[in-house]
Protein backbone atom coordinates (compact mmCIF):
# COMPACT_ATOMS: atom_id res chain seq x y z
CA UNK A 1 0.00 0.00 0.00
CA UNK A 2 1.51 3.30 -1.07
CA UNK A 3 0.67 6.36 1.00
CA UNK A 4 0.32 9.57 -0.93
CA UNK A 5 1.26 13.10 0.01
CA UNK A 6 -2.47 13.90 0.20
CA UNK A 7 -2.77 11.42 3.07
CA UNK A 8 0.13 13.04 4.92
CA UNK A 9 -1.35 16.50 4.38
CA UNK A 10 -4.70 15.35 5.78
CA UNK A 11 -3.05 13.78 8.81
CA UNK A 12 -1.03 16.94 9.46
CA UNK A 13 -4.16 19.08 9.24
CA UNK A 14 -6.03 16.79 11.65
CA UNK A 15 -3.14 16.91 14.11
CA UNK A 16 -3.02 20.71 13.96
CA UNK A 17 -6.77 21.11 14.43
CA UNK A 18 -6.91 18.65 17.33
CA UNK A 19 -4.00 20.29 19.15
CA UNK A 20 -5.52 23.76 18.74
CA UNK A 21 -8.94 22.63 19.93
CA UNK A 22 -7.50 20.86 22.97
CA UNK A 23 -5.49 23.96 23.83
CA UNK A 24 -8.69 25.98 23.80
CA UNK A 25 -10.03 23.97 26.74
CA UNK A 26 -7.24 25.07 29.09
CA UNK A 27 -9.05 28.11 30.48
CA UNK A 28 -12.48 26.52 30.81
CA UNK A 29 -14.27 26.08 34.11
CA UNK A 30 -15.37 22.67 35.32
CA UNK A 31 -18.95 23.37 34.29
CA UNK A 32 -17.94 24.49 30.79
CA UNK A 33 -15.83 21.35 30.33
CA UNK A 34 -18.74 19.20 31.49
CA UNK A 35 -21.11 20.96 29.08
CA UNK A 36 -18.70 20.47 26.17
CA UNK A 37 -18.14 16.82 27.07
CA UNK A 38 -21.87 16.22 27.32
CA UNK A 39 -22.42 17.83 23.93
CA UNK A 40 -19.77 15.67 22.27
CA UNK A 41 -21.04 12.46 23.86
CA UNK A 42 -24.65 13.38 23.07
CA UNK A 43 -23.77 14.14 19.45
CA UNK A 44 -22.05 10.78 19.04
CA UNK A 45 -24.95 8.92 20.64
CA UNK A 46 -27.48 10.80 18.49
CA UNK A 47 -25.51 9.96 15.36
CA UNK A 48 -25.25 6.29 16.30
CA UNK A 49 -28.97 6.01 17.06
CA UNK A 50 -30.35 7.82 13.99
CA UNK A 51 -27.43 8.61 11.72
CA UNK A 52 -28.74 11.97 10.51
CA UNK A 53 -27.66 15.54 10.99
CA UNK A 54 -30.81 16.40 12.94
CA UNK A 55 -30.31 13.50 15.34
CA UNK A 56 -26.68 14.43 15.87
CA UNK A 57 -27.60 18.05 16.61
CA UNK A 58 -30.44 17.06 18.92
CA UNK A 59 -28.18 14.61 20.75
CA UNK A 60 -25.51 17.29 21.15
CA UNK A 61 -28.04 19.77 22.50
CA UNK A 62 -29.51 17.30 24.99
CA UNK A 63 -26.05 16.10 26.02
CA UNK A 64 -24.87 19.66 26.55
CA UNK A 65 -27.82 20.44 28.80
CA UNK A 66 -27.31 17.25 30.79
CA UNK A 67 -23.58 17.92 31.14
CA UNK A 68 -24.29 21.48 32.27
CA UNK A 69 -26.79 20.36 34.90
CA UNK A 70 -24.63 17.52 36.21
CA UNK A 71 -21.72 19.89 36.88
CA UNK A 72 -23.77 22.27 39.06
Amino acid sequence: MKLTSRFYAAMSAMLLVSSLSLGGCAGMTHQEKSTATGAVVGGVVGNVLCGGLACTGAGAAVGGVIGHEVAK
